[in-house]
């Protein structure tokens, strides 16, 4: 992974992190997440009239996406009214890059070296401790787990397929322009029928759709980019270090507990990322 795609990738952690925490610290978090969705489709309307329009063959893959965000919005939507960010997250990212990694190697032909699985299996093994820690300090409901456990499948789902439609599609802003829109349309007819009110209550709140919604959007543009530069597998397991930046905010930002076990994990999970990032030059 060249220093290009790590930089870009670590960007994307961040957004996502911020933008996951703006929904959390709603007071509503279906609405959070309505105008942050619906800010995706704004935002993807501008990527389409500036890209070219994705090669038919992504279309598959395309709609797939489209429908598979839609199911990981609604888990993370639950999740995240029964457990805090820093339960519910770690969980969520750190269960996606090891079923990725998984389904790339087994399914997809790719070729990881024994450093790179490493520093994918270190960074999952520090996302999943840094929840392990969070469960011991008490009061995170079972069904957060089952929730954020799903939630996981999801991500590692629509990360493959959105990493094989946007190198079919031929430009990766175009793909993610047209899934974003799809996604928003979606998503927001399906809460029309089961929460009906919510997406009207979501439109007024602006400042979440242009700054959730940006920087939801720009995130994932980033890496499905990433996914046309790299290996998936890497992609995915590099952005999941976004737990760091949500535990820091989490504490600081949402007054979360800190503990001497989640610093420790942090940094195991660091550690994971850089070993991906320089896996070549040891290697050599």
């Amino acid at each position: 992974m060249s220093a290009t795609i790590f930089a870009i990738v670590l960007l994307a952690a961040l957004l996502h992190a911020a933008w996951n925490a703006l929904v959390k610290g709603g007071a509503d978090k279906s609405v959070a997440m309505a105008a942050v969705v619906i800010g995706q489709g704004l935002f993807g309307l501008g990527a389409m009239a500036a890209s070219p329009t994705p090669a038919p063959d992504s279309l598959p893959y395309l709609l797939t996406g489209v429908a598979l965000h839609l199911g990981y919005q609604e888990f993370l939507i639950r999740a995240y009214r029964i457990g805090d960010l820093t339960q519910v997250y770690p969980i969520a990212r750190g269960v996606a890059p090891l079923i990725v990694a998984l389904v790339s190697v087994l399914l997809l032909g790719a070729s990881l070296s024994p450093l790179e699985m490493l520093g994918v299996a270190i960074i999952a093994a520090g996302i999943m401790s840094i929840s392990a820690v969070t469960r011991r300090a008490g009061g995170f409901d079972p069904r957060a787990l089952l929730l954020a456990l799903g939630t996981g499948v999801f991500i590692a789902s629509y990360s493959i397929i959105d990493g094989i439609g946007a190198r079919l599609a031929g430009t990766s802003l175009g793909y993610y322009g047209w899934l974003a829109l799809g996604n928003a349309i979606l998503f927001v007819a399906y809460t029309r029928v089961l929460r009906p009110g919510q997406v009207t209550a979501a439109f007024r709140g602006w400042r979440v759709i242009l700054i959730g919604g940006g920087a939801s959007f720009v995130a994932y543009a980033l890496v499905v980019y990433a996914f046309t530069e790299a290996p998936i597998a890497l992609v995915t397991a590099l952005r999941e270090t976004s737990i760091v930046f949500a535990l820091l905010i989490g504490v600081v930002a949402l007054k979360e507990p800190m503990s001497l076990g989640k610093v420790i994990s942090t940094f195991v999970t660091v550690f994971g990322a850089m070993l991906l990032r320089f896996s070549k030059n040891l290697a050599g």
